[in-house]
């Protein structure tokens, strides 16, 4: 039998082609690295879990919320290694490892000593049987599913290569801009805290002045600038949902929707607070009510 080959200049563009789409993405690698980072999350949760029951509050699970996205960053880099482009898999990292490890920081200095979160304890106090049973279903397993879902930016940017720079580092200006308003807000808030004299009363400065939720607002940017970056090559442009299922969360979802129900409940002067300020994006805001006391 005769062998029949290609002219050599198709063969060799045909090798070209074949070359240029392995080294855009390797979907068997991704796929391995998504199972690994759910691993990773199960584990993480579970010794998060642990912990809670030896502390006797699961608002621990809040501090892991932001270790828990640094884990899956580690991991996805690791596993992706010889895939996509170093800078791109890199800032993935980095820009997620300073979001988490400020976040948990700042969470664990603001809950230690204290008992169980408000939330929690109202959603404990509904539970059918065994508490805990009830927090691993509700809590921690709708907690687990999210962080990997809102994390396949980051897990998508340590494998594709080349694709647009410009939006990539608009990615970064947008995740810088979160950052900023996520720990200067915490750190505003923090302050406004520990003074006596504003006991009762609403903080109303700062870039609190311009929106009711700077932490929440930072969070966004944040999450939509780590998708940006990724969406600066294909196919990172398909995980635009895992930013939208975060924003959602902080604007209608368990975050703002919900603290501020239980602040307005708590303190006569938020209505007004609320009248005159924006509820997520910042924007001057109205005059307030002189008539209105806290």
């Amino acid at each position: 039998m005769t062998s029949v080959s290609l002219p050599a200049h198709l063969a060799a563009a045909a090798a070209v082609e074949t070359a240029q789409t392995g080294a855009g993405f390797d979907g068997g690698g991704f796929g391995r690295t998504l199972g690994l980072t759910a691993v990773t999350v199960v584990v993480v949760l579970a010794v998060t879990f642990v912990v809670a029951l030896r502390a006797g509050r699961h608002a621990v699970i809040d501090v892991t919320w932001g270790l828990g996205f640094v884990a899956i960053a580690v991991v996805a880099v690791v596993t992706s290694a010889g895939h996509g482009d170093g800078l791109r898999r890199w800032l993935a990292l980095v820009l997620t490892a300073l979001w988490g490890l400020r976040l948990a920081t700042h969470i664990w200095s603001r809950s230690r000593g204290k008992g169980e979160d408000p939330r929690y304890e109202a959603m404990l106090a509904r539970a059918d049987g065994g508490p805990d049973r009830y927090a691993l279903l509700h809590i921690y397993l709708p907690q687990g599913l999210i962080m990997w879902f809102v994390s396949l930016p980051v897990q998508v940017a340590m494998f594709v290569d080349g694709g647009l720079a410009w939006v990539l580092w608009v990615g970064v200006a947008v995740w810088a801009v979160g950052l900023f308003f996520e720990a200067v807000g915490d750190l505003q808030l923090a302050r406004f805290r520990s003074d006596e004299s504003n006991r009762g009363q609403v903080l109303d400065t700062g870039l609190w002045r311009y929106t009711r939720h700077p932490n929440y607002f930072g969070d966004a940017c944040v999450w939509t600038g780590l998708f940006l970056v990724a969406a600066s090559a294909w196919p990172g442009v398909l995980t635009v949902l895992s930013p939208a299922a975060m924003v959602w969360n902080l604007y209608a979802g368990t975050g703002k929707k919900l603290l501020e129900k239980d602040i307005g409940d708590r303190r006569p002067a938020y209505a007004d607070y609320v009248r005159r300020t924006s509820g997520f994006f910042p924007w001057p805001p109205k005059p307030a009510d002189r008539h209105v006391r806290g």
